[in-house]
């Protein structure tokens, strides 16, 4: 029988500075099959914060994460983190051009540096027309987040943890990222756990919808049960702000 892609059990995180105080704890989830599934919930709900365990990036101070049926402990740190990958939502740049960027995983690695992927990838996310011997640091915040979503896929991970990764992107550089990601779970099973805050993409991307509210994992449910259905009175109100957010939007022509 195969394992589980990730489980958490009855996960919880204290905030730093009030040790007696639960950012959000109990948590219990299960993904047995390559999905892309919605981290959704008000600011401050600890949805980064849980993407970054998952990342093995931070730890908890309650519960278990397991990947493939095994706890952190019994992986290396870089095997996880190649596995189960985070592209954080404001991305950090390392010193050097882009392609010195793009080439972090192989260096790394000490492995084969996948040039006409990474060319493949950055065309598809708009980028096919950036000068790669250009400055890092000297790129647009947007271009920031494709080099280093690109940067990200270039590890192959099984799992890809996204903070809101399109969220400083224009429409059309932010629709190709999505084709990307969407063709990447077709055609490789990756799986995908997503924030996001934008209300279309959420309904047009997301299988599954883990909802948190009040500290708690208030819903696991199938995306279009969560959107239509949804079970408790918080996953309501917050469903109703959001669709008066998006009815009293400004139209532009």
């Amino acid at each position: 029988m195969s394992s589980s892609i990730l489980t958490l059990e009855q996960l919880g995180k204290q905030f730093p500075s009030q040790p007696d105080t639960w950012l959000f704890s109990g948590i219990s989830a299960e993904i047995l099959s390559p999905e892309i599934t919605l981290i959704m919930g008000k600011s401050g709900q600890g949805k980064s914060t849980l993407l970054r365990l998952l990342g093995f990036l931070d730890t908890p101070d309650h519960g278990t994460i397991r990947h493939l049926g095994k706890t952190p402990a019994e992986w290396s740190a870089e095997k996880w983190r190649m596995s189960v990958s985070y592209v954080a939502q404001h991305p950090v740049m390392l010193p050097g051009t882009v392609e010195e960027n793009l080439q972090t995983v192989s260096r790394l690695h000490k492995r084969p540096f996948e040039s006409d992927t990474a060319h493949q990838w950055m065309e598809a996310v708009g980028l096919g027309d950036l000068d790669w011997s250009k400055p890092a640091a000297q790129l647009s915040g947007g271009e920031k987040q494709r080099v280093a979503l690109v940067r990200t896929l270039l590890l192959r991970p099984s799992v890809l943890l996204l903070d809101e990764v399109t969220a400083s992107l224009d429409a059309i550089s932010k629709r190709a990222t999505e084709e990307l990601l969407l063709d990447l779970h077709r055609r490789f099973g990756t799986t995908l756990l997503w924030i996001t805050h934008d209300w279309e993409q959420a309904r047009s991307v997301g299988q599954r919808v883990w909802f948190l509210a009040g500290g708690r994992l208030l819903e696991d449910s199938p995306a279009a049960l969560f959107f239509h259905a949804p079970q408790t009175p918080e996953a309501r109100e917050f469903l109703i702000l959001h669709r008066d957010q998006k009815e009293d939007a400004p139209c532009h022509p």
